[in-house]
């Protein structure tokens, strides 16, 4: 058997992390758009069940179960990947683009001397080859990259890029053993301990609704009028850089490219201008409301819904809204 697109998967003890639907949602388009396969690997200890519910929508999952890989580490994943890579021989590799990726990815790539585009906001066709698109200068560009000579071509895409609500569960797939050799493979690193850099309060991503706040609402007293919003709207509170870099709200409340990347049901940005670094953090939420008193905000040109006006005379006033409807 052989493998056309390729999606890995990214789990700790058992448990999928989000982004790789949203990976897998981008591998789905890929494959109708190009006619080929689509499969996920898997890889870890104990990941049997997690496989079975990762045969939605593609042709198989491939596990590579091994006390290697039980913890990752570099070695282990690239080794492993590398020995699937020659037997399967798939022409596209998929990632989310997290932490775990960054790290081993372009590690990868250069075992399998082959090219990696990272952190892609989408792809688009050109005739009957895909290009893929990733932001440069702190996202003030996108800019275009396409693959040229024979093999893997390695891919990962923002978190965020794609919706994992999108997923198509129209077929489903077998589960089959990667067949890795991993008395080969030689683990260098051994994995004392695992933690969060960041205790994270919330996690954004996985917010229905937001509230995001930024630099006009003007002081942090007035933090406790946005506070009232999120609790009528059961919304998470979040903020642009400046607000957290002043220690209005924790850091892990920031919304942007040095902060979370969110895609809720609803973003309601409450005077926010919309600098690039912000937008491109939360530009893939599903709905857009921005209320801010310059009708030429940057925000309003990616808002679905936009109020011009003071936020202290319109947010008391949707505060007094929903509750009334509630």
């Amino acid at each position: 058997m052989s493998v056309d697109i390729l999606v890995v998967a990214e789990q700790r003890d058992g448990v999928l992390n989000r982004a790789t639907l949203e990976a897998v949602v981008a591998g789905q388009g890929l494959s109708k758009d190009l006619g080929l396969d689509l499969s996920v690997l898997v890889l870890g200890k104990n990941i049997g069940d997690l496989a079975n519910d990762l045969c939605v929508g593609v042709k198989e999952v491939l596990i590579a179960e091994h006390e290697k890989v039980g913890d990752y580490t570099a070695d282990g994943y690239c080794a492993a990947i590398k020995q699937i890579v020659a037997k399967e021989a798939p022409k596209y590799i998929l990632f989310s683009h997290t932490y775990m990726v960054r790290d081993y990815s372009s590690k990868l790539a250069a075992a399998l001397n082959r090219q990696l585009v990272s952190d892609c906001v989408g792809y688009k066709m050109d005739g009957e080859s895909p290009v893929f698109v990733r932001q440069i200068f702190q996202g003030k560009i996108d800019a275009d990259f396409t693959f040229s000579g024979d093999g893997a071509n390695l891919v990962s895409f923002q978190v965020g890029a794609f919706n994992a609500d999108n997923l198509d569960s129209g077929t489903s797939g077998e589960v089959r053993d990667a067949g890795v050799a991993f008395d080969e493979i030689e683990v260098r690193t051994k994995v004392l301990d695992i933690f969060e850099g960041v205790k994270q309060e919330v996690d954004l991503s996985k917010a229905e609704r937001i509230v995001s706040v930024g630099r006009g609402i003007k002081k942090p007293e007035n933090m406790d009028l946005m506070n009232e919003l999120a609790a009528v709207l059961d919304a998470e509170l979040a903020a642009s850089r400046p607000v957290c870099d002043d220690g209005w709200l924790p850091l892990d409340r920031q919304v942007g490219s040095s902060g979370q990347t969110v895609t809720p049901s609803l973003y309601l940005a409450v005077g926010i201008s919309g600098a690039i670094q912000h937008i491109v953090g939360m530009k893939n939420s599903g709905t857009i409301v921005a209320i801010n008193k310059d009708p030429h905000a940057p925000i309003f040109d990616i808002a679905d819904y936009g109020v011009v006006g003071d936020l202290f005379e319109v947010v008391p006033a949707l505060i007094a809204a929903v509750k009334e409807i509630r």
